[in-house]
Order: structure tokens, then sequence, then C-alpha cells
């Protein structure tokens, strides 16, 4: 190329090398829009990943190595955004590290000696040292992908032991380029990837394991000045909720709460500085400080609210729990969790997001309903009390009333815009909330459940059709886990609210679950909801999109509940001999078998076989018996 002057655009080896570049990306492009792999587009794959093979073998003599390396690493980018991780990796950022090492490179995550001297012989004032450091951060997130697209919920060890190697390998890069200034780019991009990275594995359970993790990403935001101005302070106070977070995880709610206090110090120490160095507070920056402050102290209420109320153990104890008949009729702060909310969050807004982040907890399944543990009548209080209090909110109750009381308060227009996104916000909210059935607060929950079925009743957007679901089947589950002749709901109304007692839930939440069997049904005897429970999760699986069905920890709970409960039944058939047809006929057992196949219908399209092996094989042997024993009569 250097034959034929400067290179550039107009040299015609460098429009030549990018032409093809072009061709051979566009090529892939478009073949990752043509939707689900067949077996002629794996091959015109392969014709595409040749091509580029070949183009990087052709001109890499011809073209000057900081050129040919820089469009290594620029096609890689590419290749990522269209999701082609595994072509990024080997071809781009692979063949790029091999002038470096001809081993793999997680063999020296734990060396930082022999790191520094394999990919930095020549110190980090070299210009290739940032193309590298690029290099090798692209690398961790690629092999990060490329697991994801095999084994998305992590369950193979050799998944979960690759995206701990990633994330060593990307503190390992960090570490050696935090004291380098002009890279504090690389340290904001590596806290991006280790959050991503152990947030998907705090899904799981991994918690204690990432807990270092994050607090090393923690820690480098704080060590890079660059990184310490305001403009990165949202994130920065992001990455401390995760480390609290991930102490409450750990049933390790006191260090949880001590490094939100020490998050909440450190912006205020930024604060302090910029009210120093700046005369003038402008609107932005006022309101990234309060959306730090707002994270910080949320995670504080998260223990504060149980910690407030607990008594010592020889304290007396009465043995009724506190009611909230009295309160209600009250005007807000009414009960104890009222007031400091009041007293730490100035808006409805923060308040409800508080009364979320208080009840969450990694630790319970939605459709595993269980006391709060401990189990104590203060924190029975507490849980009723947030629920309440969260419940008016979503009303509009307690908006309404801030704002007569907040006409002229500063803090007004955090208010309004609560109520401005309440549309395109309250629906993730209420679907939060549903996490009341797995308290067992059943009063609550069928109130809010009215709210939701309004909400979801006046949408057209198909994209909350899957909360939808999700709903419909908590309602179907409520009554098979715990049948009772009435329920309790709260009224909502805009002065206060009442109590009112109804048989089986409400009007609107009986016409919600006829709604989910898509006929006029009454319930009544458990078999038939589990009837109509199993019909409508098949219904959900096998006419849904894979976007739009329900989610997948929900499908596995649903499944396991309907098997468990078909064991009975299906054993009576087992043990009837050769009056199989006989039996099933007689006492209607082929409802049994019916609910059976679906079990192994869902299982099979909602591509949740792999959850549980042992149970996909008793089902299906089951079902292969009687079966057999049905046409042997």
């Amino acid at each position: 190329a250097a034959f034929f002057g400067a290179v550039a655009l107009g040299n015609p080896v460098v429009d030549s090398f990018e032409t093809e570049l072009r061709d051979v990306l566009g090529f892939l492009r478009r073949l990752g829009r043509a939707g689900e792999a067949k077996p002629q587009q794996h091959e015109l794959h392969r014709r595409g990943a040749n091509t580029l093979f070949n183009i990087w073998i052709k001109y890499k003599p011809r073209l000057p190595e900081w050129y040919y390396n820089e469009k290594l690493l620029k096609v890689g980018d590419s290749l990522a955004q269209i999701k082609e991780y595994k072509l990024a990796l080997l071809q781009c950022y692979g063949r790029y590290l091999q002038e470096f090492i001809s081993v793999n490179c997680d063999d020296i995550i734990d060396d930082v000696h022999r790191f520094k001297s394999t990919f930095f012989p020549n110190g980090f004032r070299d210009k290739k040292a940032a193309l590298t450091f690029r290099a090798l951060q692209e690398r961790n997130v690629c092999i990060y992908q490329m697991v994801c697209s095999s084994d998305r919920d992590l369950q193979k060890q050799e998944s979960l032991q690759t995206c701990f190697n990633v994330l060593s390998s990307l503190r390992l890069t960090m570490q050696v380029a935090l004291p380098q200034e002009n890279l504090c780019w690389l340290i904001y991009n590596g806290t991006i990837h280790i959050y991503t990275i152990c947030r998907h594995l705090m899904m799981i359970g991994q918690s204690a394991k990432v807990l270092e993790y994050l607090l090393w990403a923690s820690i480098c935001m704080e060590s890079s000045i660059p990184l310490l101005s305001v403009h990165y302070l949202t994130w920065r106070a992001t990455l401390y909720t995760a480390v609290s977070q991930c102490y409450f995880d750990c049933q390790a709610s006191i260090h949880g709460e001590i490094f939100a206090r020490r998050g909440l110090i450190k912006i205020d120490e930024l604060k302090q500085l910029e009210d120093i160095s700046s005369s003038l507070e402008n609107s932005e920056t006022k309101q990234i400080f309060r959306e730090a402050t707002l994270k910080m102290s949320v995670m504080i209420f998260k223990r504060a609210v149980y910690e407030s109320r607990r008594k010592p153990k020889s304290y007396f104890r009465p043995k009724l729990r506190a009611s909230l008949k009295v309160a209600q009729n009250l005007p807000r702060p009414r009960t104890t969790t009222e007031r400091l909310l009041t007293e730490m969050f100035d808006s409805a807004a923060a308040q409800f997001l508080a009364i979320l982040e208080a009840l969450s907890d990694s630790s319970r399944r939605m459709l595993h309903p269980a006391p709060p543990i401990p189990d104590e009548i203060e924190i029975h209080d507490v849980i009723s009390e947030l629920f309440v209090a969260g419940l008016e909110i979503l009303s509009g109750n307690s908006i309404k009333k801030q704002k007569r009381v907040l006409v002229r308060s500063p803090d007004l227009h955090f208010i309004i815009f609560f109520s401005a996104i309440k549309e395109r916000t309250c629906l993730k909210a209420y679907i939060s909330f549903t996490m009341i059935f797995s308290y067992e607060e059943w009063d609550v929950f069928d109130s809010a459940i009215e709210f939701v079925v309004n909400f979801l009743q006046a949408q057209d957007d198909p994209t909350w059709k899957k909360a939808g679901m999700e709903l419909k089947l908590l309602t179907l589950m409520q009554p098979l886990l715990f049948p009772r002749k009435f329920k309790h709901g709260f009224s909502i109304s805009e002065n206060n609210t009442k109590e009112a007692r109804m048989p089986h839930g409400s009007e609107k939440k009986q016409t919600f679950r006829r709604e989910c069997s898509g006929a006029s049904v009454e319930h009544g005897e458990p078999s038939h909801d589990l009837m109509i429970l199993a019909t409508t999760v098949f219904s959900y699986v096998s006419t849904s999109k894979q976007n739009i069905r329900p989610d997948k920890e929900i499908l596995v709970d649903v499944i396991m509940f309907l098997w468990q409960k078909c064991k009975s039944g299906l054993q009576q058939i087992q043990m009837s001999g050769s009056d199989y047809l006989q039996y099933i006929h007689k006492y209607k057992a082929y409802q049994w078998v019916h609910v059976l196949w679906i079990i192994n219908e869902v299982i099979q399209k909602g591509s949740i076989a792999d959850i549980n092996v042992v149970m996909l094989a008793d089902i299906t042997l089951c079902l292969t018996a009687i079966l057999e024993n049905v046409a042997d009569s």
C-alpha cells in the first residue's frame, strides 16, 4: 500500500481492502436479519467466515501493521454489534492477540507480572498499548456473550466457571490500566462489563461470589480521578447499590446498610467539592445528586424499616398483631412505617421505590408463598404496613394528597413527573408489587390485582401480554394453594381505605379469573381449578411467541405444582391393574392423564426441559406406561 502513497482512502490497496470488508460485513448483517438458522444459512455463514479469513490473510503483508491492527478491532466491534461474537473473537480480537501469546490467555489471569510482560513488553506508553487493552477487554465480552448464547441460565458448571474467568480477566486488565489516567475509558467500560455479568450471576444465586468483583468496580471508579466527576456519579451510585444488594442477598444486611451509608458519604463529599468549585448549581447537576442520594437512601431504608421495629428477645410480645383497621381512617402518616417513609423520602415515587426494595428478597420465589424470615410479629407488621402504603400510592391517593400539601414545595416537579409517567411505568410497578403473593398478604393482593386488571384492560400493546399472563397464572394458583371460603379485600377510596368482606374476592377479580379459563367457570372443586390452570398454561405456551410467554421461573413452579398434584391420581390408575379403562371412565381419571400430557407438552414447548431432567424423565415414563397399558386393555 505504501507504494501507492499515503495509507488512506484513495490508495487502491486501501480502497480494495475497505470494499471487501464492507461487502462481507454487509453479507453477514443481512444473514443475521434473515431469522433462525437453517442448513443453507449455516453454509452461507461458513462462506462469509471463510471470506473474512481470506481477507485478513491476503492484506496482512500489503498493509502497515498499525492500520491492519486498527481494522482488526474495528471489524471486531462491528461483528459484535450484529451478535457475531464467535467470529469477532476468533477472526479479530483473537487474531490481534496471537502476536503476543500462543497459549490460552486465561492461563495468565492470576499472574499480573506475566500479564504485563506478555502483552506490554514495551510498556504502557507504546502506541499499541491502548489497542491491546481494548482487544483484551472485548475478547472477554465476546466470551461471555457466547456462553449466554449456549446457556442463557448458566446451568452448566462450565458456563459458571467461564463467567468467573471472564470477571477475573476483566479485573486484571483494569488493575494494570488503573494507574494510567489516559485509560480511564477502559476502567469505565470495564465496570459496565463487570456489573452486567455480576447482575446476571446474582439472578441465579451467585451473589456471594460476585461481591468481590462489584467491590472492585466501585473502588476503581473512586480511584480514577477523571471518573470522580459529577458526570459519572449516577453510574457510581448504581455500583454502590449493586454491592449493597449483594450483601442483602448474602443475609448480611448490616454490611449492606454500612456500605450504603459509605456511599452516601462519598456523594456528600463530591457535592461539597462541587459547591466550592462552582457557585451556580444547574438543574441537571442537582438532579444527578438527588438520584444518587435516593439510591443510597433506599438501601438504608431496606434494613432500617425492619431493624427499627425489632424488640429484644426478652421483650414481651403480644400474641395479637397490630390491626390496620384503626389506622386506615387516619391522615398520613398513619403507621410507624409511613412515618419513616415520610421522613426519608419527600415524594410518592421515591417512597414506592423504597417500598419495593424493602420487600424484595432474592431467596423468595413468587409461587412459593411463605411467612417472612424471621417469623416475628414486628416483621409481619412492617410487611403489612409496607404493602398498605404501597397500595395507596398505586391507587393515586397519596399523590393527590401530596399535591394538596406540597403546592409550593420545590420538589413538586418530582411528584408531577411521577404522575406524568405513571401511564407508562405503572405496569412495571404493579407487576413488582405482586410480590404480595409470596408473602401471603392476601387482602392487599386482592385489591392490587384489581388495579392491574383495570390497567391491562385499557392497553393494546402486545408487549404487555406477558405480564398479563403471569398475573392470570397467579390468580389461578391462589385458590389451589390456599383454598378459602371468604377473602378480605381493601376497597380504595379517595378519603380512606376501607376493609370489605367479600366471598372469593371482588367481582372484578372473579371476572378476571373467568377470562383466564376462556369461559364462565365457577371455582369450586380443586380438580376443576387444576384443569383450568393446566389448560391455561398450555394455551400460553402453545399460542404465544417466545418473548411473550410467562417467566420461566413461574412456568417451572406451575409445572412442578401440577406434577405433584397428578401423582396421587396417577397412583390410583397404576394400582387398578388390568382394569385401566374401566377405572379411568368410572372415576373420570382421564383428566389426570390429560393434565399429565399437558405437563409434558409445556415442558417441551416451553424450553424448560433442562431445568429438572429427573422430573421430565418421571413424567415421560409415567405417561408412556399409562398409554401402553390403555392400549393393551
